[in-house]
């Protein structure tokens, strides 16, 4: 029930103590006048400043300030300048302060019989504009800092009357000039009220007080008029009316009250559940005092702990301890709670802060003394309190619920119910909707009900309700927990501290069974609940008056109390039972489980839940191992305890986040009450989805969700921590914490599990549709005559899980934006006007769009108010969702924002009426909304959303089939609708060149879109295949035609396409019988020289003269030899010739064409030194042949020039270099050496011929020689260096011919593979593997 959520150790005594309603921070001043705001979540320091002397920072800063702003003579000190002295009191001030500061005022007054409820909530004070404040009290000067901007302003108290200032209150209710107001205390009686707009004093409460003032509190009385009340050293307690206008400059008391003697120390405001607020107060003469804030009649006065004074109070109501009210402190180690004040008001320690202190954070000989306590506002389970060592944050069971259960509503009725347990009564709330238009229904006329604000408030749902009295009496008043059966026709309350349940009829609230039990389970599908029964322990003792140390030791025997508790419930056992439609209750299964550890954690559901104490830890390592096992993530979860237990060891702090949470939860079948699936870390808590498709289990830090159907599936897990309870609503759940409210959309999208079951059932119906038959009719059922059947073949698309989380509500003010970061610099009257514009303009989020219709402009609505302290979520009736707090009172939050309603409804399974209502949102987030649609498995139904994009477009048109709606999209995009039509010009070569042409006017407008339409095609040529192939699966081959004439005109460009998508198009042209587009296709890609791809598309064609004419047409020889040699094509002499010419032709030097001397001589030394022209004639002429082939027999006439150097070209492994020249040359050995380095060529893929045409896509051949090809390939490990062919005609021939020789001259001759495996297998003649053949002179020195 109780840890330490925040320690921070301090030198000296923490005496001032205040935190901030929605951020993390806390401000504290110890008794030297540090004054320090700390982030208690983060464990950082924000900001330190020395409040009681001068803060040397503060002053740097002040005149740096004016330095800047050209102020360069001080007029006199500096008010930083001016020692603070004692700081007497620190506090923040923002929107966020004030807007809860009235919420709180108000909500109390509401609770009383008389009170007069106003529809929405009255002006606040102007806003502070993003800023927040910390203000801090001093006794010479007030210290107003912003956090922000970290800029101060000090007002001193000449300002006010140079009178000591000794605490301070913020009016909520002020003039309209004056901006925001705050009340100071002071030594004279007098309470003064500065602005913090003008930073003047615009009021004075007088005529009251004889002495000090030592505390001030606003309020309002139930007649809704805004009070002050102000305590002061002369023990009176004076209430003031704050409702003023700007006239009343001197203010007299209303009503003046002896409070105590000796001095008042503080008042405090509490809220009473179904009666007017009261007021604490303390004094000094060791007392409390309650007053009633309607007659003022003093209602109670109590010594809380004898001998000593409080010096702090706060009001408190917390679902774990329902009967105390009020907390306060004195200077011992405890936080002491009074149980109904107003009655028997005993006192008890609510615990002892030693115990929650770290070990080493006390010194031995030190005792624990605290100085100020305070509770937060907001999220009552943490109490603050500042000590001697420092300032310890505490946090009481946060995940304890109020003790009501909300009832099923009956089908025709609006008004719905929620039972609730008050001090041993049973009462029913019921509540509905309060306005005449119907939220769900969309009011179109203002879109107040989706909870933008008005002016700067949210207005709430306006909530009608009622509290009725209930004749059955309950037997206890202690801690309860209330759920309702799934049919709703029974109640079970459970006290677990006693521990005892009931369960009753909710149609006559008879008690249909009850007993001895701590937990209790729901089944979600049948009305049986499962309990831990248990032996009665001793009853936690009532501790009477006493000293303070003896108080400590009778808690301590409460706690020994609370040991024996576990050691009885050690031996308890789960016993499930069922309810029969008669009332009576039978017992089921008496013992569930077998395992001997005690069971401290029970979960209802679709599965039984039961968790173990564990005592063994498992290692993280052990750890990551399980979760991988059950997919279920682990990581640090917080104590491992169930909330509702007391005895457990919940109460001590977390565990480090280092060890793993213990597997120690069993799900259990409520059918075989065998245990299901292997061990989990426990929950917190666990939702099970009424149709049981899916769950959550709740751990500290995340929600894991899953889905259940068709088998078990992990979906996800979200990060939402701290979760304290949630509702299913189809596939949305409902998720509180202690300071939002959140959604999480969920659908399990289609695994593949999915299909197979769904197939597996669809067979299984036929088997049994055919079974019947037979049984009927007998065999001749079974006879079919099968008709044409021209049914579509349905594609089911696998879909991953979606898991998307909205905020709907939290603490926090509509985030505002401070001026100084967006408005320009004007002077103060025109910047407040026209920021208070823009905020209006903010506020008023809505757009009108056709036919009048409001549309929301935003994508979710701002986020609501949360209401106050832990909630039970009831769930989703009349389209808003409903909560109940603490205070039994019912909260409405509106779904009615198109961004919010629109999700839900496609949630909800509507996707139609989603489609409709996205017309209130604007276009420009039906992106968004359509992503999420899609998710949801609602494709089809997101295209009807009318502001989609058309790349959206086409891609939801994909999925849910509608491939015309696609084909649309797709030229839309890529601006080629009118492409590809017979009578179009093709885009040759010259017209691109043409189009190119640098003379703008020649441009014809018809030639330029068809540029914009091939490069729009081009973009998108992916996306053309995709539909291409989606229309061919489904039959639907008009669509596929019509995209294929596009992407055919494209192709037919050069450079385009790549060569992937070229052939990808030449398959489906040719799948489609487009011959003739075809063969348009390769003729054009010949002309672009694209020859690989031609030879392709030719392939597929299936014209092997089309193929060798598309080779040789764009100089790829190499490939049209191989591919005729190995297809015995007559064809393959000439080709031979005209190779092995091109080859000759390459390695023959061209004329250089410069002319200066020093070019001239720089060439002549590349040259390759020949000694006379006749060796240079003696260069044989080449011949390369492919493998099997005999020589050419006639000789082919070369004219014969001087070669530059030696050129790299490709031989078959097999044959050797057939030259024509004089035999007393060794260039016929010398290349025969050389030939076998040729054989580890790279090999990049085989031919494109007929025999591979079948290949979808072949790797990219690399083209024949190509002046860029001086690339160095390894293949096989031995390196091969392509040629510079024309690129640098002088290579020197000395430094080929050393390459060569050096590269692998002793590699022994491959035997000749067979031909046709020759075919695949040898390299076609790429740029970077061909052989080098040098011819050397007979008289080289080197032979």
């Amino acid at each position: 029930m109780l840890r330490l959520k925040a320690f921070r150790p301090t030198n000296d005594k923490i005496v001032k103590i205040q935190l901030h309603p929605t951020h993390p921070w806390m401000v504290t001043a110890d008794d030297s006048d540090r004054v320090s705001v700390w982030n208690w979540e983060h464990r950082q320091v924000v900001y330190e400043l020395k409040a009681g002397g001068v803060d040397e920072r503060r002053l740097v800063g002040a005149k740096l300030e004016k330095l800047a702003e050209g102020e360069t003579e001080s007029k006199g000190k500096p008010t930083e300048a001016i020692r603070g002295g004692s700081v007497k009191q620190v506090n923040f001030y923002d929107d966020d302060v004030r807007f809860w500061q009235l919420w709180h005022n108000r909500s109390a007054a509401a609770e009383a019989p008389t009170a007069v409820h106003t529809s929405a909530f009255s002006s606040p004070a102007p806003s502070t504009k993003g800023r927040h404040f910390l203000v801090i009290c001093c006794l010479n000067k007030a210290i107003f800092l912003d956090l922000v901007t970290m800029r101060g302003r000090d007002v001193p108290k000449q300002e006010l009357d140079n009178k000591s200032l000794l605490c301070m209150e913020f009016l909520y209710r002020t003039g309209v000039g004056d901006g925001p107001l705050v009340a100071f205390g002071a030594s004279d009686g007098v309470i003064r009220v500065l602005s913090m707009m003008t930073w003047k004093l615009v009021r004075r409460y007088t005529g009251g007080h004889k002495g000090s003032i030592s505390c001030l509190m606003s309020f309002m009385a139930a007649s809704g008029e805004a009070l002050l009340v102000s305590g002061a050293s002369d023990g009176l307690l004076i209430i003031w009316s704050a409702d003023h206008g700007q006239d009343s400059r001197e203010l007299v008391p209303k009503l003046s009250l002896k409070a105590h003697d000796g001095g008042v120390v503080a008042v405090e405001l509490s809220r009473v559940m179904g009666g007017a607020p009261q007021l604490i107060t303390i004094g000094a003469d060791k007392t409390l005092a309650i007053w009633d804030t309607v007659s003022f009649k003093e209602l109670r006065r109590i010594k809380p702990v004898p001998k000593l004074a409080c010096h702090s109070v706060a009001s408190w109501c917390h679902p774990r301890a329902p009967n105390l009210d009020i907390l306060t402190c004195v200077k011992d180690s405890h936080i002491w709670a009074i149980e109904h004040p107003t009655y028997s008001a005993l006192t008890r320690p609510l615990c002892e802060l030693t115990s929650v202190i770290p070990p080493n954070a006390l010194a031995p000989n030190k005792k624990l003394r605290v100085y100020c306590m305070v509770t937060h506002t907001l999220q009552p389970h943490l109490v603050a309190t500042g000590t001697n060592i420092g300032v310890i944050i505490c946090e009481f069971d946060a995940r304890s619920l109020p003790p009501v259960a909300p009832l099923p509503t009956p089908a025709d009725s609006r008004e719905h119910s929620a039972v609730f347990v008050i001090e041993r009564e049973l009462k029913l709330l019921n509540f509905q909707l309060n306005n005449s238009a119907n939220p769900s229904l969309g009011n179109n006329s203002s879109l107040s009900e989706t909870g933008r604000p008005k002016g700067d408030f949210f207005e709430p749902l306006p909530v009608k309700q009622g509290k009725k009295h209930i004749s059955t009496p309950v037997p206890h008043d202690s801690y309860s927990v209330l759920s309702v059966s799934s049919s709703g026709k029974y109640l079970a309350i459970v006290w677990p501290d006693i521990p005892y349940f009931s369960v009753y009829k909710v149609s006559d609230w008879s008690i249909v069974d009850s007993g001895s039990a701590r937990l209790l389970a729901w089944d979600t599908c049948r009305d049986r609940f499962a309990i831990l029964e248990s032996a009665l322990p001793p009853r936690l003792p009532i501790i009477p008056k006493g000293s303070s140390s003896k108080r400590a030791k009778e808690a301590a025997a409460a706690q020994a109390a609370a040991a024996a508790a576990a050691a009885a419930a050690s031996t308890a056992s789960v016993q499930v039972r069922i309810l029969l439609d008669d009332g009576t209750s039978n017992i089921l299964m008496r013992s569930v489980g077998a395992r001997n550890e005690p069971v401290i954690g029970l979960r209802g559901g679709a599965l039984l839940g039961v968790a173990y104490r564990t005592s063994r830890r498992v290692s993280p390592i052990a750890a990551t191992a399980i979760s991988t096992i059950q997919s279920m993530p682990l990581s640090g979860y917080g104590s491992s305890v169930s909330s509702f237990t007391t005895y457990d060891d919940g109460f001590s702090s977390n565990r480090p986040p280092t060890t793993a949470a213990p597997q120690n939860f069993q799900l259990y079948s409520w059918e075989t009450f065998q245990p299901v699936g292997d061990l989990l870390p426990q929950p917190e808590w666990t939702a099970w989805d009424q149709t049981v498709e899916y769950c959550a289990f709740a751990y500290q830090q995340y929600i894991v969700i899953s889905s259940l159907r068709p088998q078990y599936r992990y979906l996800g897990d979200v990060a939402i921590p701290y979760a304290t309870s949630a509702v299913w609503h189809r596939r949305q759940l409902f998720v509180a914490t202690p300071t939002t409210i959140e959604i999480v959309f969920v659908d399990a999208g289609v695994a593949q599990i999915d299909i197979e079951t769904r197939k597996m059932k669809e067979e299984q119906k036929m088997k049994e549709a055919q079974a019947k038959a037979v049984a009927e009719h007998g065999e001749l059922a079974l006879i079919t005559v099968e008709g044409p059947q021209s049914a579509k073949e349905e594609r089911i698309a696998l879909r991953p899980p979606m898991l998307q989380v909205v905020r709907l509500a939290s603490f926090q003010h509509a985030p505002s934006v401070p001026p100084f970061l967006t408005l320009p610099k004007q002077s103060r009257v025109d910047g407040d006007e026209s920021w208070t514009a823009a905020e209006e303009r903010k506020a008023g989020e809505v757009a009108v769009g056709g036919g009048g219709v409001s549309v929301a402009v935003t994508r979710f609505p701002m986020e609501q108010k949360r209401p106050v302290g832990p909630l039970v979520v009831v769930g989703v009736k009349d389209g808003v969702l409903w909560l109940i707090d603490r205070y039994m009172c019912a909260h409405a939050l509106s779904l009615s924002h198109p961004g919010i309603r629109c999700r839900c409804l496609a949630a909800y399974g509507d996707a139609v009426s989603a489609v409709k209502w996205a017309s209130r949102l604007g276009r420009e987030h039906h992106d968004d909304l359509a992503q999420f649609m899609l998710g949801m498995g609602y494709a089809t139904e997101a295209l009807h959303l009318p502001g989609i994009s058309k790349r959206l477009e086409f891609d939801l048109a994909m999925k849910s089939n509608d491939l015309k709606r696609a084909l649309h999209c797709l030229l839309t995009m890529s601006n080629s609708r009118d492409m590809g039509k017979d009578d179009t010009p093709g885009l040759g070569l010259n017209d691109i060149l043409n189009l190119s042409d640098k003379k703008q006017e020649k441009i014809s407008d018809k030639k330029q879109d068809m540029v914009e339409g091939v490069q729009g095609m081009v973009k998108f040529a992916k996306e053309f295949l995709d539909l291409i192939d989606a229309a061919d699966a489904t039959a639907q081959s008009e669509i596929a035609r019509e995209a294929l004439k596009r992407l055919a005109t494209a192709g037919s460009v050069k450079g385009a396409l790549e060569g992937h998508e070229l052939r990808g198009l030449a398959l489906r042209l040719a799948n489609h019988g487009e011959l003739t587009r075809l063969s348009g296709l390769v003729n054009n890609l010949v002309t672009l020289g694209l020859g690989r791809e031609a030879a392709f598309a030719a392939a597929v064609l299936g014209d092997n003269a089309l193929m060798e004419k598309a080779w040789q047409d764009t100089g790829m020889l190499a490939e049209a030899v191989l591919h005729s040699h190995a297809h015995g094509r007559p064809t393959l002499k000439n080709l031979v010739q005209a190779w092995n010419q091109a080859l000759q032709r390459e390695i023959e030097p061209t004329p250089s064409q410069k002319t200066d001397a020093a070019a001239a001589f720089l060439a002549s030394l590349e040259e390759p030194k020949l000694t006379s022209l006749a060796d240079a004639g003696k260069k044989a002429p080449i011949e390369i042949l492919p493998p099997g082939m005999m020589s050419l027999n006639a000789p082919i006439s070369i004219q014969k020039k001087p070669a530059s150097a030696a050129q790299n070209s490709q031989q078959p492994p097999d044959k050797q270099l057939a030259l024509e020249a004089p035999p007393t040359t060794t260039a016929a050995p010398e290349s025969a050496t050389q030939q076998p380095e040729s054989t580890p060529a790279s090999v990049t893929e085989p031919p494109p011929l007929e025999s591979t045409s079948s290949d979808s896509t072949p790797a990219p051949v690399a083209s024949p020689p190509q002046p860029e090809s001086g690339e160095t390939t390894v293949d096989n490990g031995v390196p091969t260096t392509g040629p510079a062919i024309d690129g640098d005609p002088n290579v020197n021939g000395e430094t080929s011919q050393a390459e060569a020789s050096t590269d692998n001259p002793a590699t022994p001759e491959v035997p000749p593979p067979p031909v046709a495996a020759e075919v695949l297998e040898t390299s076609t003649p790429t740029t970077a593997a061909v052989p080098t053949i040098t011819t050397v002179p007979s008289n080289d020195p080197f032979i």
